[in-house]
């Protein structure tokens, strides 16, 4: 069929009411929201941001609706998709943007590609990795992963992924959304090392639309984060250390989930691989910890201080 980019889209979408497909591979998934109010009576009040990107660039792309349960446990980071009968919209101002793993990469920005159930009805296909062209041009996806020597010259909030032997889990904890809300966020802490320091990743892994891994992470597996951002407060004395947080776009993948992620390519995950093998399993045990109160950032060594 014919088919039109991203890029063509942005400069004639004001002319067109109807628009040529769509073949764009999806770089970055964020997780699922739901926004229903009592008051308001809607069957399936969900909401996705994905980004996705042909050779033009990249740009937004949200699945409403009845269109969430049936589409998005299918839609992974690395997915080719085939789209028609969508709708242009003028892009939410507010959301929250993924650090792209390609720097040079152009972001569309201005306009978001609106999947319904209706107004029009648009038609989703999934093209198998195995049907997709070169001469298509679609890109790969990227990562930035870094290691645990690396992040201590990072700065504040920098976007990064990594990849880590889980040796602490705690229990999951909440946390109120807001002060006096009734809406929690869950989540729980863990740490991870990669062999290149001998100080673990310290992370803050919120629920993400992953329960089923988010209720799996234990002591022993190759855990992968992506998207995630430092935090770093350098005004306490002594500065208090440093972790990585999930934002709205990570997602978090363990042992059995690995095989056929894009990130299996990356320099530095073959590298974290070869050096497990070097590790005896039996020594790493030893010294892995689960469950648990893990108070952090650890509270001031005297009242006068708090």
């Amino acid at each position: 069929s014919k088919l039109t980019s991203l890029g063509h889209l942005e400069m004639t979408w004001r002319s067109r009411v109807r628009f040529h497909p769509l073949l764009v591979r999806i770089l970055h998934k964020s997780r699922l929201r739901y926004y229903g109010k009592p008051e308001k009576k809607m069957d399936m009040p969900y909401q996705a941001y994905f980004e996705v990107a042909d050779g033009s660039g990249m740009m937004s792309m949200v699945l409403w609706n009845s269109l969430c349960p049936e589409w998005y446990n299918s839609l992974k980071v690395g997915t080719v998709l085939l789209l028609d009968k969508y709708a242009i919209k003028t892009s939410y101002p507010f959301k929250t943007l993924p650090t792209p793993g390609d720097s040079q990469m152009k972001r569309f920005a201005t306009i978001e590609i609106s999947l319904n159930v209706r107004d029009p009805p648009t038609e989703i296909s999934i093209i198998p990795e195995e049907m997709v062209k070169p001469e298509w041009g679609l890109p790969e996806v990227k990562y930035r992963f870094i290691t645990r020597s690396e992040l201590d010259d990072l700065p504040h909030n920098h976007s990064c992924d990594v990849i880590g032997l889980v040796t602490f889990v705690g229990r999951v904890e909440r946390a109120r959304k807001r002060e006096h809300s009734e809406d929690f966020w869950l989540y729980r802490w863990a740490h991870a090392i990669d062999g290149t320091s001998n100080k673990p990743f310290i992370l803050e892994l919120f629920a993400t639309s992953q329960p089923d891994v988010f209720e799996r992470i234990h002591p022993m597996t190759y855990l992968v984060c992506t998207q995630m951002r430092v935090i770093r407060d350098l005004t306490e004395n002594p500065p208090s250390p440093i972790y990585l947080t999930t934002s709205n776009e990570s997602q978090i993948f363990i042992t059995g989930w690995h095989k056929g992620q894009p990130y299996t390519k990356d320099v530095k995950v073959k590298n974290f691989i070869q050096w497990t093998k070097s590790q005896s399993e039996a020594d790493q045990i030893k010294k892995t910890v689960m469950g648990g109160y893990y108070p952090f950032p650890r509270p001031p060594d005297s009242f006068f201080k708090f």
